[in-house]
């Protein structure tokens, strides 16, 4: 049970740097513009996403949902 621990604690750890990593480029991208060289797309990424989300209709609705429920609880920065 303590190595299922460990695993839980370092996949919650990634997802923390990744959600922290993720707030940083959309923060750098209004910033500084589209121009980055690794952060460049991620708000035309996210845009992406959300209209697809959109055009999905109940299944796009449902989708947010399950994602809303997965990271409930987290702290983002």
């Amino acid at each position: 049970m303590d190595a299922l621990g460990r695993i839980k604690g370092w996949i919650n750890g990634v997802t923390e740097i990744g959600l922290a990593l993720l707030a940083l480029a959309i923060v750098a991208a209004i910033l500084v513009g589209s121009q980055l060289p690794f952060f460049g797309g991620v708000i035309a990424n996210i845009m992406a996403a959300v209209k697809g989300l959109g055009e999905g209709g109940l299944v796009g609705l449902i989708t947010v949902a399950i994602i809303l429920w997965l990271f409930t609880g987290r702290k983002v920065a």
